[in-house]
């Protein structure tokens, strides 16, 4: 048996691509993308056709030049996204704008476009996630959307003051990065590798699916962001992992059988109680890794995705 298929009956496995080539290869439950990856399979010989069809129905619907591009994106993102949804059995996480991440009605508005598209695409909104980064007003916006039946997948999370949030505005899903937390680790203390339970993004994780377990929170943990296999296989028995097309193949390519490593907390405890803006902020700003990451990641997907408009416009004309 690989370690895919083991790995497989301890943790829903999800793929971190846009790529549909990938996705029937390795059979995933569900599959995520983000600006970058939608900025990557731009260039893929299998989404040429979708790309022309989509850009030659905005370019004819929409006369604005700038409302054009932004409606360029959205769109653009929902094709690929439903395509992926025929291809796997569950959910598809489709990105609101990083631009947007400190700015709670337009998330939430921006939620409502995407989801009117999938379902104009004839995908329903239980297909699809929505993917927020886990800022204060990401996490607000989310909770709404939760109450309207949209669910949610908030990343860029690397803060347990993030992660209680979610927990407690009821999200559907959230995804801990592993592989993020640990380059900063490295970098910080000149430390060049790490045990896989020395790891600090597989401990940062644990943690999160311990404190989960613990307050019997039924949002679903998703370890995200991984940079090895040795990351992946210490959280075996996390709900979900989402990896990227070459370590799924490293998976699917080694035999071995794989031991769980995250358990459910057999004793409850006590509800803490909800985390109001003040102490979040502070508690987040107290982890320097986390303040630090959550803006690089913002700043790093709003970057591709203005890459990704500029490419967008000249293909528009």
């Amino acid at each position: 048996m690989t370690q895919l298929d083991a790995l497989k009956r301890l943790s829903m496995v999800v793929a971190d691509t846009g790529d549909l080539d990938a996705i029937r290869r390795y059979q995933p439950h569900d599959a995520t993308t983000n600006p970058s990856l939608i900025l990557k399979a731009f260039d893929l010989d299998g989404y040429q056709a979708l790309i022309d069809e989509t850009l030659a129905a905005v370019k004819a619907e929409v006369a604005d030049p700038d409302a054009r591009i932004e409606e360029a994106v959205d769109r653009l993102s929902v094709a690929m996204g439903s395509e992926i949804t025929k291809l796997v059995p569950g959910r598809v996480s489709t990105e609101v704008a990083a631009k947007l991440s400190f700015d709670e009605a337009a998330s939430i508005d921006k939620a409502h476009h995407l989801i009117s598209l999938y379902e104009k695409q004839g995908v329903s909104r239980d297909r699809v996630l929505i993917k927020l980064a886990s800022t204060w007003e990401g996490i607000r916006a989310a909770e709404k959307l939760e109450k309207e039946g949209i669910n949610c997948n908030l990343t860029l999370l690397f803060s347990d003051a993030q992660a209680r949030a979610c927990f407690e505005a009821g999200v559907y899903l959230i995804s801990p990065f592993v592989g993020r937390v640990t380059d900063w680790y490295k970098k910080a203390t000149g430390t060049e590798s790490y045990a896989p339970d020395e790891d600090p993004g597989v401990k940062f994780v644990r943690g999160v699916c311990d404190y989960a377990s613990r307050y019997g929170y039924q949002t679903v943990v998703m370890g995200a962001s991984f940079r090895n296999t040795d990351q992946i296989l210490a959280l075996a028995g996390c709900n979900r992992l989402t990896i990227s097309p070459a370590l799924l193949e490293e998976l699917s390519s080694t035999e071995g059988e794989v031991t769980r490593k995250v358990t459910d907390q057999s004793d409850r405890a006590e509800h803490p109680g909800r985390i109001e803006e003040a102490r979040f902020r502070w508690e987040h700003n107290e982890d320097a890794m986390a303040t630090e990451k959550l803006a690089e990641g913002i700043r790093t997907f709003a970057a591709d995705q203005k890459k990704l408009e500029g490419l967008l416009a000249k293909r528009l004309g």
